[in-house]
């Protein structure tokens, strides 16, 4: 029997017995499904709730485009280089010395940054090269181990030098496509071909250029504190909207921190105080829309991760984490909020999409520093 209009979405969620998957982010989903036009909901291993909609998953329209599920942080992704500096000489403790101002307005020219983006001055330029609040961060790695050599040596990549993955988004830019659309629109959808989804469209896709743009220049700042260069290995976006064919049905794909599988390799990072994942896709991919587990996924929401870790941890317990990293972070609140313990175990998502035969792991990388914010 074939799929109409009004009826619900077919849902479907990755997650094995071991994971741990709240009630609120399943009935956000179900909501999601009633939307019309929906055809196809995936729930990844590391969904939870979100404000106003569920946070890891995928979503397959037909005709309508629905903005509020990508949310405020369009282009939110994580970006990886391979820098030059080698793993055997790391000084811990002096680079986190040096790191600073990464959450300070950049003082560099834009100016050729933005035409590589073939992107136009705007009022938000100030805030490229930051970091920016909540779980973004910037974290010099290390390759814990290779799981598969060949893939390893065909990405180009040498496992005796360090790692950053940046985590960062569009920023104020976002937001602000976002109030104006709820403003006007509220959380309804837009019409494919109208005025509003073209005008959309083209705010999404300037958002998603100048995320990646952001993220390459938090790169290169973090690389000129510590008198070194990088490569960047892949940019993946997992807050989006695309044009897809699934199934032989052409529509839009929202994903809302959910990782494309269909660009090669990405990363899958867990907490602060966890390991990374670097990851191939393997299979067809469409059952699951073409997407990944963008993180571990969080298990307590900001405000209860204070309240349960406070009376248990200083401040100062939180800025070295259990595999003997550093945490640079001067907001006490953040510092919280963001722990690993409010996390779910990456290891489980990453065993849930194996399970499902969606992905081989191509390397762990381990923690070095993570930078977050000077500022208290």
């Amino acid at each position: 029997m074939k799929k109409t209009v009004s009826d619900p979405a077919v849902v479907r969620i990755i997650a094995s017995e071991k994971n741990r998957i709240e009630g609120e982010a399943v009935q956000q989903l179900e909501q999601v499904a009633q939307l019309p036009d929906m055809q196809k909901i995936i729930g990844l291993p590391d969904l939870h709730p979100g404000k106003g909609g569920p946070i890891g998953g995928a979503f397959f329209s037909r005709t309508t485009l629905y903005p509020y599920l990508i949310g405020n942080d369009i282009g939110c992704g994580m970006g990886l280089w391979q820098t030059d500096l080698k793993q055997r000489k790391a000084k811990r403790d002096r680079w986190v010395k040096k790191l600073h101002g990464l959450e300070e307005p950049w003082e560099g020219d834009p100016t050729p940054w933005l035409a590589q983006e073939d992107l136009a001055p705007s009022g938000w330029d100030p805030a490229l090269g930051t970091i920016g609040g909540g779980n973004h961060f910037a974290e010099l790695q290390t390759i814990s181990s290779v799981e598969d050599e060949d893939a390893f040596d065909r990405a180009g990549l040498a496992s005796g030098y360090l790692f950053l993955l940046v985590h960062s988004g569009s920023r104020g830019l976002g937001q602000q496509i976002l109030t104006k659309h709820v403003e006007q629109y509220k959380n309804n959808g837009l019409e494919e071909g109208s005025a509003a989804a073209e005008a959309y469209l083209e705010q999404h896709n300037s958002a998603l250029q100048w995320a990646r743009l952001n993220r390459a220049i938090i790169a290169d700042r973090f690389f000129d504190l510590l008198g070194t260069a990088g490569e960047r290995v892949l940019d993946i976006c997992h807050n989006s909207l695309t044009r897809m064919t699934l199934g032989g049905l052409s529509g839009w794909l929202h994903r809302k921190g959910a990782a494309p599988s269909d660009q090669g390799l990405l990363v899958i990072p867990g907490s602060r105080g966890s390991f990374t994942y670097l990851v191939q896709p393997i299979g067809s991919q469409e059952e699951n829309c073409f997407s990944l587990a963008h993180g571990a996924g969080r298990k307590w929401q900001r405000s209860g991760s204070r309240s349960r870790l406070k009376g248990k941890y200083t401040p100062e317990s939180l800025l070295q984490t259990k595999l003997g990293s550093r945490v640079i972070c001067e907001n006490k609140d953040l510092l919280y909020e963001e722990a690993p313990q409010a996390y779910k175990n990456i290891s489980v998502i990453i065993q849930d999409l194996q399970d499902a035969g969606l992905l081989k792991v191509v390397a762990v990388l381990q923690p070095l520093i993570t930078y977050k914010t000077r500022r208290g």
